[in-house]
């Protein structure tokens, strides 16, 4: 007997224009979710065996602490992000620490924001305290906190297949029918390899004086393809703005309001959504004062009259110009959040992965194949390469330029591995440091924002800053990579196991 499928079959039976999502529910979700096996796409995804083995799985469901719960020092990762501060890398940040269920670890360290910036009344105030209930814009995470999670739903559900071409969901991606475009796949834009461009156009004034989310969708759609479909890793916002898209298409509903009711409320996440303020000249004065502030809008230079919020704070506004045009919703940047219900996602997705009493709104094996090398042409063996690559390296590696990170991101140069959403071995992984090996997974922000968890020694790491705040900051992933080996040190955690005796 074959196992129920997910993201696989014809889209024959789906009327023209109807939402799939609420024409297939009622038959699929209940042959689907919960099953113990689930074959994604063809190939399945390698790594899903391994991964299993190597999770720890304790006998009973760990408990959680209370968030206000104290937590002992980490002496060397206060250090590093007290000492960023000092040299004004960033205003401040909160860092959080889960191991084996627990939250072992909880900071908040330097500011929120600096003297002089603008109150919650909009006039020049004294600085702010960095609080550990502290809300950020953490850009880029809203990839894999709402896009990602929300389209695997989908997959699920078989309303969607990763191998269908994009086309056939969003048929303006391909008017013209070209062949080149019409390979471009769910998969291909999940793992960052569709050809597309890193964003759309942002050169001439367009949402700028009102928002305009169909024309950035307009632009998304019809931006052209820079490299063959497939052939190459290479980050682009516009694969997820355009899985953002899809999302609305498929469920009739915003993206917005699909993940606050599908994403974030099974997990708790109370602080997390979209849109935490109604924009900058709305002062909604009890949730802006726990957000912290990024940039000023600085969009239009060269014609400040064009943008009426030239020149102002962005505090509860997104900080990314394309989502910001958009009215704050998109698949690739929006999602506000605290260190908290970070920490509740990547806790209650390490549960699920072990095998334990989860709310996370996945089943088991659809994590399995999000967090195992996915991109197109993936082979079994690449995952086993890699680790045994950064194993040599950090071997080899005695004049390492900082020796709190791997000598090399990726493991094997030229071969970058993406999950699903996720960034398992690219350039992107410097959040990963030089202890938790190749197979942990993560994401960064632009922002300043980092998740990293590492599912063989039962831990994440989430950092969490507004270091754009502090002009000329160096991007997060570096400090963020530092504080992960130093976290992973002091949990004993080995890259050549899951942890030392």
């Amino acid at each position: 007997m074959l196992p129920p499928r997910v993201c696989v079959g014809t889209l024959d039976e789906v009327p023209s224009g109807s939402p799939v999502f609420r024409a297939t529910r009622t038959a699929r979700v209940a042959v689907v979710l919960g099953t113990a096996v689930i074959t994604l796409a063809a190939p399945s995804a390698p790594g899903m065996e391994a991964r299993a083995a190597a999770i720890r799985a304790p006998h009973t469901a760990p408990a959680h602490p209370e968030p206000s719960r104290p937590t002992p020092d980490m002496p060397a990762v206060s250090a590093l992000v007290n000492g960023a501060v000092a040299a004004h890398r960033l205003p401040g940040a909160v860092v959080l620490v889960g191991h084996d269920g627990q939250v072992v670890f909880r900071r908040a360290y330097g500011a929120r924001t600096l003297a002089g910036d603008p109150g919650v009344d909009g006039t020049p105030a004294p600085a702010e305290p960095m609080t550990e209930d502290t809300v950020f814009d953490v850009a880029s995470l809203t990839k894999v906190l709402a896009t990602a999670t929300a389209v695997m739903q989908l997959c699920e559900r078989d309303a969607v297949r990763l191998d269908d071409p994009v086309q056939a969901y969003l048929p303006a991606f391909n008017p013209a029918h070209d062949p080149q475009r019409a390979r471009v796949t769910l998969r291909m834009l999940l793992t960052h390899t569709s050809g597309e461009p890193g964003d759309v156009n942002l050169d001439d004034p367009w949402g700028l004086a009102r928002a305009d989310k169909a024309e950035g969708l307009r632009r998304a759609l019809s931006a052209p393809l820079e490299s063959a479909p497939g052939a190459r890793f290479h980050y682009s916002d516009i694969n997820f703005l355009l899985l953002g898209a899809l999302i609305e298409r498929i469920t009739g509903e915003s993206q917005d309001g699909y993940v606050q009711r599908h994403v974030f409320a099974p997990l708790g996440m109370s602080d997390t959504r979209y849109l935490p303020t109604q924009g900058p000249s709305a002062r909604n004065t009890r949730p802006l004062a726990r957000i912290a502030p990024t940039r000023r809008d600085d969009e239009s230079a060269g014609d400040p009259a064009a943008n009426p919020h030239f020149g102002q704070l962005l505090r509860g506004v997104v900080d990314d110009p394309t989502a910001r045009r958009m009215g704050g919703v998109a698949g690739h940047a929006g999602v506000f959040s605290t260190a908290r219900d970070v920490g509740l996602f990547a806790q209650a997705l390490l549960d699920r992965l072990a095998g334990r009493e989860s709310t996370f709104p996945l089943s088991r094996a659809t994590l399995q194949a999000m967090t195992a090398p996915a991109q197109p042409g993936h082979s079994p063996g690449q995952l086993e390469d890699a680790k045994r690559a950064d194993r040599q390296t950090h071997s080899a590696a005695t004049l390492a330029v900082d020796r709190l990170l791997a000598p090399r991101y990726p493991a094997i140069r030229g071969q970058n591995l993406r999950g699903l959403g996720w960034d398992i071995d690219t350039g992107y992984s410097v959040p990963r440091g030089a202890v938790f090996g190749v197979g942990s997974f993560g994401h960064t922000g632009f922002t300043g924002t980092s998740l990293w968890i590492d599912p063989a020694s039962d831990t994440y790491v989430v950092v969490l800053s507004n270091a754009v705040h502090a002009p000329g900051g160096p991007p997060i992933s570096r400090l963020a990579g530092q504080v992960a080996t130093e976290v992973a040190r002091a949990l004993g955690v080995d890259n050549a196991g899951p942890r030392r005796p």
